[in-house]
């Protein structure tokens, strides 16, 4: 008899076909449409509830094993989104997670009803790396801050919701608890980690914004251990990323305790890495006659 091998994981009852997706804002229309099908999950650039130019040029500037954007979500705002890119991605035949950020809590709570309406969105993203106006920090960097949203949110829909954090604070597990308490069914981790890259010629800095966010390969190391003490912390599921570029990669994520995998950064150079990602994990379950991708979860003790 031949072992099946599962590789299926389920957040919130939502079920995905395999536990590889592809990070917020490294989505791309064109390579997705035929490859994306592979995937357990499509999660777009986050959108925003009005339409977003972005930030000034030079947006993208690579550093050693990573590179440091400042895209400054640039997008049509929601109900664009709806219309128009919604209805593609629900043809693609994978659950749609869809990744929102807004500059008030109203903003969140409307735009989270509108997707709520919507029944090709799975999940709802809350991407909380955006100011707490407040307290002149992200929401993400805040545990008060992130609880309210998720909080809110969790009022007027009945989605999955998912938190997205930053790394860019003293314990990510604390501020995952936080949103763990008020309600999140998910969180996912990391974003980018807050840098600078100057220009010693022109002495000025070579981002347009000024600083910007350093993702790739650099980064994994640490996103890799964040993932792991916040497993020892929530009981939630955790999407990990940050840095993923092959199948070990992943697989360090899977076992720190990532029911998910998110590839970002390294799409840019090899825009089939998440299906290489996804290949390489089978490939190793074969070879250590691993039959269910779960026994991995959190593996590491």
């Amino acid at each position: 008899m031949v072992n099946i091998m599962n590789l299926s994981v389920n957040i919130a009852g939502v079920k995905f076909a395999n536990p590889v997706t592809v990070a917020s804002g490294t989505f791309s229309d064109a390579w997705d449409m035929k490859n994306i099908k592979q995937l357990g999950a499509l999660i777009p650039k986050t959108v925003m509830l009005n339409a977003q130019a972005g930030n000034p040029p030079p947006r993208i500037v690579e550093t050693p094993s990573g590179m440091v954007n400042a895209i400054g979500i640039e997008n049509d705002g929601i109900d664009a989104f709806i219309t128009q890119k919604l209805p593609i991605y629900a043809k693609m035949g994978v659950p749609v997670i869809v990744s929102i950020s807004g500059k008030t809590d109203e903003e969140f709570v409307i735009m989270a009803q509108k997707l709520n309406a919507c029944p090709s969105v799975a999940l709802i993203e809350l991407n909380l790396s955006c100011p707490n106006l407040k307290h002149k920090m992200l929401v993400a960097q805040d545990a008060e801050a992130t609880a309210r949203i998720v909080a809110l949110v969790k009022k007027v829909v009945n989605k999955p919701i998912i938190a997205k954090l930053s790394p860019n604070v003293t314990s990510i597990a604390d501020i995952a608890s936080a949103a763990e308490q008020a309600g999140a069914d998910a969180v996912s981790m990391v974003n980018t980690f807050q840098a600078m890259v100057i220009d010693v010629e022109k002495q000025k800095s070579k981002i347009g914004n000024f600083t910007g966010g350093l993702s790739g390969p650099a980064i994994r190391p640490i996103a890799v251990n964040m993932v792991y003490q916040t497993a020892q912390k929530i009981k939630i599921p955790i999407i990990g990323m940050g840095g993923i570029a092959n199948a070990d990669d992943a697989l360090q994520f899977i076992m720190a305790g990532a029911t998910m995998v998110a590839v970002g950064t390294m799409s840019f150079i090899e825009p089939d890495t998440a299906l290489q990602v996804l290949n390489g994990i089978k490939a190793y379950m074969r070879a250590k006659k691993i039959n269910d991708i779960r026994a991995l979860i959190g593996f590491l003790k």
